[in-house]
């Protein structure tokens, strides 16, 4: 039995997986102006899958790299969802949002650190 099929099957749909909360965290933290970085680690995972003679781990660099490149077109979306309301948006990005069409007064979910609730919670 083969099992490279199954195997690099389950890889990719992990790494689909695991991509879309990075890049939920990625534009909430740094905007969609990161996307060179997910440009440049796609190009190099890429390049890496051309080099390995091994079948199954080229396969895996190429998948991730393509994933990586998708990611840059889902950074892109991820601001529109924001400005729906369907994400929460990071308050010091608040006026890139109001740009896009977010109104003023909208309600936004906001995602708070331990501290901050913790403060919140004391005053």
């Amino acid at each position: 039995m083969n099992w490279t099929g199954v195997i690099t099957g389950v890889a990719c749909f992990a790494m689909i997986g695991l991509f879309h909360p990075i890049v939920i965290y990625a534009e909430y933290y740094f905007t969609k102006n990161c996307w060179p970085v997910f440009l440049v680690l796609g190009g190099g995972a890429i390049a890496l899958s051309l080099t390995i003679d091994n079948t199954f781990i080229s396969i895996f660099f190429g998948s991730l790299g393509c994933s990586l490149w998708w990611s840059i077109i889902e950074l892109f979306e991820q601001e529109d969802r924001i400005v729906k309301g369907w994400f929460p948006a990071n308050p010091k990005h608040i006026e890139r949002y109001r740009a896009k069409g977010l109104r003023k007064g909208a309600d936004i979910t906001v995602i708070y650190t331990k501290a901050e609730v913790a403060a919140k919670k004391a005053s």
